[in-house]
């Protein structure tokens, strides 16, 4: 799709709306896979004023409602349903389950995607894409508003209790990717940029500002790995992809099974490899440089929803170390503070933010009195963002990222960051994913750690002396689990973290509130009530 038709295709959508109702403010929401429709949605609300917010079709219905409930919106887009691993899903039933439950909704607009013409007809508010965009608008009446004006709703993970709704700002958001785009990604007209993502992750949101720079944008959708794990890479060869995005969890699945990209497809085009969603490990470093590419900028970057961009990323004019992202985003007051709120270098310590920065939220969403927004980032140090991540900022200058200081262990008082282990544990063969967590045991926490087992190895004494060997001599004896027990499955939140917290939670016997917030919510059935826990 060309500049020139995304911008009709917008103007069309955008008097499309105007005709339904929608004004500045409204919400209009999608549930929506990453297609071209989803990006020509977002940009006809925002460009009228109303403020986008969306999620990804393989999201439940609770979980749906839990987000698109909060904020009432008058327009929702969908597709009739989405793919995963070839298979056709509809989206349809839930679509209807949405407009019962959501009366705020007066328009259900169908993009027709696993189906050339999807029935309607349950549908009263329904109309298809087609016949819903304004043929003859030639012209996008962009409405003239503040610079602090809303322009996304972004969601928390809702692993704890209903989703947080921050709010974010146009031109907030806007300076921040640019700065991302531009400066740290070393982003161009000429580029073509890809990033792994669904319409549920703030990725999407900040694979989408690359338009304002002018680059082409590659949308995909689906499982990675479908039809083989080769396919990202075909696609990164046939489309000449100079900046590829995706996850860490992605990279560690890719390693083991044994494609290698840079010997198996031309990837002379790429030029930046950009991963997020969980902390890179070392040994992912050297696998990237060398089966990927030796002479390409590897940015392993993180910040969060929260902030719809990053507190630490690339930086195309410096080096690269193994298991460290680059530096601090620019104009970033960031640093890791320890317990007496004083910063600290080569120590790990809270992932703090000094100073205001352009995209943070405006406001939370029902939130009149600013004290779900303060509590959220301003308890821990008055007047001082803390973000719940545990990093190490480096004598020159890069970060480490140890994983959610919330998930962060306290054996003997001593704070260990989870990802330490893990990246010790990516390195054993055998072992396909894990979870490490804190137990309340005899007035103190002890270690317990989780495996998943590749299909033709057994979790056995040996292998259980192996790890806490490994853990022992690579990171301390305090990190070291008390307990080593097999786990059929790791669950994750859709954008594919780790839920330490929920596993915590099932441990102790507590309630986990809002299973629909996971990709894989049945693998949490497991952590109830294990007998070995109990000695």
């Amino acid at each position: 799709m060309t500049y020139s038709e995304l911008y009709h295709q917008v103007a069309g959508v955008a008097a499309a709306l105007k005709n339904a109702g929608v004004t500045k403010g409204d919400r209009v929401v999608g549930f929506v896979p990453n297609m071209p429709e989803s990006i020509i949605g977002m940009l006809a609300a925002t460009s009228i004023g109303a403020i986008w917010s969306s999620c990804s079709p393989d999201f439940g219905i609770k979980g749906i409602l839990d987000r698109f409930g909060q904020t009432q919106p008058k327009v929702l887009f969908t597709a009739d349903g989405y793919f995963f691993k070839g298979k056709p899903i509809d989206s349809l039933v839930r679509a209807g389950e949405i407009l019962q439950k959501i009366p705020s909704i007066e328009k259900l607009v169908v993009v027709p995607y696993v189906s050339e013409q999807p029935d309607l007809t349950t549908l009263p508010a329904a109309i298809l894409f087609e016949d819903f965009i304004e043929k003859k608008a030639q012209e996008i009446e962009f409405v003239q508003l503040p610079f602090d004006h809303p322009l996304y709703i972004m969601y928390s993970s809702g692993t704890t209790g209903l989703p947080k709704c921050m709010v974010q700002s146009a031109g907030g958001v806007l300076v921040h990717h640019l700065k991302e785009l531009i400066l740290h990604t070393d982003l161009k007209r000429e580029d073509t940029i890809f990033y792994f993502t669904t319409c549920g992750w703030m990725m999407w949101n900040w694979l989408t500002s690359s338009l304002a720079v002018g680059a082409t944008l590659v949308l995909y959708d689906g499982n990675p790995f479908h039809p083989g794990p080769e396919t990202l890479w075909q696609m990164a060869r046939d489309e000449k992809i100079t900046v590829f995005g995706t996850s860490a969890g992605y990279i560690a699945a890719l390693k083991n099974t044994g494609v290698r990209p840079g010997k198996d497809f031309d990837l002379a085009a790429m030029k930046a490899l950009l991963s997020t969603g969980s902390p890179l490990s070392e040994e992912d470093f050297e696998f990237i440089y060398a089966e990927v590419k030796s002479d390409l900028q590897l940015a392993s970057i993180s910040g969060g929803s929260d902030l719809n961009g990053c507190f630490a990323l690339g930086n195309p004019m410096g080096p690269v170390y193994s298991g460290e992202l680059q530096c601090r985003g620019l104009a970033m007051k960031v640093f890791a503070y320890d317990e007496s709120g004083n910063p600290v270098i080569g120590r790990q310590g809270e992932l703090v933010c000094t100073a205001p920065f352009p995209s943070m939220p405006i406001y939370f969403w029902d939130d009149e009195d600013g004290s779900k927004y303060h509590s959220a980032y301003f308890d821990e140090y008055p007047g001082i963002w803390t973000h719940g991540d545990f990093i190490e900022v480096t004598e020159r200058g890069g970060v480490i990222m140890y994983g959610r200081s919330d998930a962060t262990l306290n054996p003997g008082g001593v704070r260990i960051g989870t990802a330490e282990i893990y990246r010790i544990l990516e390195r054993m063969e055998g072992i396909e994913d894990s979870v490490v967590v804190g137990q309340e045991w005899q007035n103190d926490i002890r270690v317990i750690l989780f495996v998943k087992m590749r299909p033709e190895y057994a979790l056995n004494d040996e292998l259980k002396n192996e790890i806490r060997k490994n853990i022992r001599t690579n990171a301390s004896p305090r990190h070291v689990p008390a307990k080593i027990i097999e786990a059929p499955d790791i669950p994750y939140t859709l954008n594919m973290k780790k839920v330490e917290l929920a596993v915590k939670k099932m441990i102790h016997g507590r309630e986990v509130k809002n299973k629909d917030a996971l990709k894989n919510p049945e693998a949490l059935d497991f952590f109830t009530d294990i007998e070995e826990l109990k000695s």
